[in-house]
């Protein structure tokens, strides 16, 4: 049980690579207490996991994420996997539509960071959610690419100003999730396929591999200032 007394928080763990962080942790033993948007979505997801505790929360608002982190005690390790992306133009739609998935990665982690921190104990960390938008630019995806490079440089600034708590971030690449229903639609299947077949590994991402390596980056004390890449190979083609 390699996280057996250790407490766990999870944001955004109701869906995708924050509900299979959740699952896999508590599976090896820790206190887990995950987010959702809504009090419904946060505790299904912790009614398929086990004995977690559940709360909704919008990171976005500091007062909310201060009031939650208010009531938790010690933490030993927070993923934040809140984020979502829009696609399209920059010309369509509104201001505020392109940048909530900004808002999320840059002031929710901020939120997370300032209320978490006096809660964490000796050897905790903090892992963000970055993507493949980062270091692949696709045409028509330049809010995710702007959100994930800022969850990554902000973990490689903040494991120096904040040391010796460690920050790193995990950067998936496409991975079956429901986000990609969201953002695709009627076309998920087809889209997944063809991009399946231009990866070296031939394999679209499952959420419980990307857990897998969020884990790894709580459990390994001589890591900061990371980004792993848990994306099939796409940065190579």
């Amino acid at each position: 049980m390699a996280f057996r007394n250790k407490n766990i928080v999870i944001i955004g763990g109701s869906s995708g690579i924050g509900f299979a962080t959740a699952q896999l942790a508590y599976q090896q033993g820790a206190t887990v207490t995950i987010t959702g948007t809504s009090t419904a979505t946060a505790q299904q997801a912790a009614q398929l996991i086990g004995n977690v505790a559940a709360y909704p929360l919008d990171i976005t608002d500091e007062h909310a994420v201060n009031r939650f982190f208010n009531q938790l005690t010690a933490i030993d390790h927070v993923l934040v996997s809140a984020g979502g992306t829009k696609l399209g133009s920059l010309f369509e739609g509104s201001v505020a539509d392109h940048a909530t998935p900004i808002q999320l990665r840059l002031l929710g982690n901020i939120h997370v960071v300032r209320a978490a921190t006096p809660k964490l104990r000796s050897g905790g960390s903090f892992t963000f959610t970055g993507g493949l938008s980062t270091d692949r630019p696709v045409s028509g995806a330049w809010v995710s690419g702007i959100a994930t490079a800022v969850a990554e440089q902000m973990a490689r600034v903040l494991a120096l100003d904040l040391a010796p708590i460690r920050f790193n971030a995990i950067s998936p690449g496409y991975t079956d999730t429901p986000m990609w229903t969201n953002v695709l639609g009627d076309n998920r299947e087809q889209v997944l396929a063809t991009v399946a077949h231009t990866l070296p590994v031939k394999r679209i991402a499952r959420p419980d591999e990307v857990a897998q390596a969020v884990l790894s980056l709580m459990q390994n004390k001589s890591v900061t200032g990371e980004v792993i890449h848990v994306d099939g190979g796409a940065r190579l083609v």
